[in-house]
């Protein structure tokens, strides 16, 4: 079909030459032929927002961990954070190397619309807003949880007493109004606090890997629930490297039975996996974040954002989990079902109070309300941000809706922000009970979409690098114009070796997920027909919205429901040097000399700012 065909409709192909400013490459271009589907203008206000995001550090990691170690025994926990990093690492790769070139407003909607199908984009786009705002909410329930912190194991007893007193429902409200209020603030001032309160926990977390490590060699102390330094006890015998047995419990923590041997180990590992999936989820903020960085200026801040997110994240994640497992063995009583909190799960909290160090399980807990809440008002953001780029392709409804979404005070869609703060409201499911137990697979739904919206961006870059290749074969692009679509390119902006083969990598992976995320249900007695129905409920949903947009425009002409994409490359930039930001060229020929010693500075610089 003609419309498949890669159209060169570059009517604006920019460089950027300085921070502001854009110079033209070529003014005159032969079109092949005009693009059979036209596309809207794209509205992109360039905001003051700092680069990468780090505020996707979250408690999937903190107080997570502890059920990965119970139910994958130590390497296994370790092995699933190995993994799941590397797909999710060949997703955001995916995703960056498309924004890199071409910087849009939700570039996760936008880019399947240009080169899957217009209906993939819009049903991408309400299942990204929609997920987000309930984690968003989900993550204001683990603000109120965490903050009713109790510890009691018989030797040590810790509890905040104001957080029992309170009724979980009056935390909620109070930092539901804080995350909707900061999100009101303007995009400069916003983007500062994110990098501040972003820099606080990955030093925290940092800080966290270096107090492990040091409790598991040091002398204990007097105090301590031990006498001898643990080392590798944990992973040594009677505990080994996986955990042998897999519990099928009910949705009560009722044990049912037992599966051991390989196939033990195999259901350990696979839903782990799943569950590690939380951990990661918000990553692909770094390039939501794009179209309002004021680093954009820079064509290469994507690119270092998107490999420095996923170094930092991936890297410390599973410096957290290993050094975390030596420990805490995973028979832990509070692992496996014990505790009085939330933050007694913790296998953090757990190491500092038998290591002899309450004290600094009260600080632990505290940044863990910190964390929550700081993930809140991140996922609130980008789920604001998905509705106003929905509304401005005006896919909200009556046009009355669609124009107050639109709507915008320094920088900010309040509108938007405010339709998205009513589904917030949600979190109050959170406060007791059965409710709680609704937003749970709420939450672990809109996980399952997520990876969803992952599978789609894998196959929108396959596509994406298919137009590239076929724009060198039919296109008829000037000299200058082909460059800005040559991956081999000096100045093309993001190119990661392999990227077609990761984008297969995570497309099955992703894809493998999805299909056998279930597992859990499917193995209870009698089978647990809701949280199956929340663990695949995304996929038809998703089938829906799609048919839902062919139907509202096309009817019932089925003949007509084919794939409406552009293949649109318009507005790609390209760097403005051959000196690659983030790559180590030595200038001098000896190894040990002044200048080369500042590049080396200067380089570290570059991957740790």
């Amino acid at each position: 079909m003609d419309h498949e065909k890669p159209e060169v409709v570059m009517s604006q192909l920019y460089e950027y030459a300085s921070e502001n400013t854009r110079s033209t490459l070529s003014p005159d271009f032969d079109f092949a032929l005009e693009p059979p589907v036209e596309e809207p203008p794209n509205v992109e206000d360039r905001r003051e927002r700092r680069g990468e995001s780090l505020c996707t550090i979250g408690n999937g990691l903190f107080l997570g961990s502890g059920t990965s170690l119970a139910v994958a025994g130590p390497g296994g926990a370790v092995l699933c954070y190995i993994i799941m990093g590397t797909v999710i690492s060949s997703v955001i790769s995916c995703l960056g190397e498309m924004t890199s070139l071409m910087p849009v407003n939700a570039p996760v909607m936008e880019f399947p619309r240009r080169f899957l199908d217009r209906g993939v984009g819009f049903a991408v786009g309400w299942m990204y807003w929609f997920a987000y705002a309930i984690l968003a909410a989900d993550e204001l329930v683990a603000v109120s949880n965490t903050i009713k912190f109790r510890y009691d194991d018989g030797r040590t007893f810790l509890n905040w007493k104001i957080g029992e007193d309170v009724d979980t429902g009056v935390w909620i409200t109070v930092f539901l109004i804080l995350a909707i209020s900061i999100n009101m603030f303007p995009v400069k001032v916003f983007g500062e606090l994110e990098y501040v309160f972003g820099s606080i926990k990955i030093t925290f977390i940092t800080m966290l890997i270096v107090l492990m490590l040091v409790i598991d060699v040091m002398k204990p102390r007097s105090n301590s629930y031990y006498t001898e330094s643990l080392g590798s006890k944990y992973w040594n015998d009677p505990y080994s490297f996986f955990n042998p047995k897999y519990a099928v419990s009910d949705e009560n923590g009722n044990l049912q039975r037992t599966i051991t041997g390989t196939a033990g180990i195999f259901l350990g590992i696979w839903t782990t996996i799943i569950h590690v999936i939380f951990s990661y989820v918000g990553m692909d903020i770094i390039a939501a974040t794009a179209a309002e960085s004021k680093k954009l200026a820079d064509a290469e801040s994507m690119k270092m954002g998107a490999r420095k997110i996923s170094l930092r994240i991936i890297t410390l994640y599973t410096f957290g989990m290993l050094l975390g497992s030596f420990v805490v063995p995973r028979d832990h009583p509070f692992l496996n079902g014990g505790g009085q909190s939330v933050g007694s799960h913790s296998i953090y909290i757990i190491a500092a109070v038998e290591a002899g160090l309450p004290s600094a399980a009260h600080f632990f807990n505290a940044i863990f309300v910190f964390s929550s809440f700081t993930c809140a008002i991140n996922s609130t953001y980008v789920a604001s941000r998905v509705l106003y780029t929905l509304a401005l392709q005006d896919q909200t409804g009556p046009e009355f809706i669609t124009r107050r979404l639109r709507q915008c005070r320094s920088g900010v869609p309040i509108r938007a922000v405010g339709a998205t703060g009513i589904l917030l409201l949600v979190s109050y499911l959170g406060r007791t009970g059965t409710p709680g137990q609704r937003l749970s697979e709420l939450a672990s739904n809109c996980t399952v979409s997520c990876l969803i919206l992952y599978v789609v961006i894998c196959a929108t870059y396959l596509k994406f690098f298919q137009t590239l290749a076929d724009v060198k074969l039919y296109g008829n692009a000037s000299e200058a114009q082909a460059a800005m679509y040559d991956r081999d390119n000096a100045r093309y902006p993001y190119k990661s070796h392999g990227q077609w083969l990761k984008a297969c990598y995570g497309l099955v992976a992703c894809t493998l997920l999805v299909i056998f995320n279930g597992v859990g249900p499917l193995l209870e007695h009698p089978f647990d027909t809701r949280r199956f129905i929340a663990s695949y409920i995304g996929v038809p949903l998703f089938v829906f919205l799609i048919l839902g947009y062919k139907i509202r425009k096309h009817g019932f002409k089925i003949q007509n429901w084919g794939p409406e994409r552009s293949n649109d490359l318009r507005n790609t930039i390209q760097t403005n040097s051959d000196v690659r930001v983030g790559r180590l060229e030595l200038p001098d020929d000896g190894i040990f000399t002044k200048e080369n010693g500042r590049t080396f500075v200067r380089w570290v610089w570059v991957w740790l700012k």
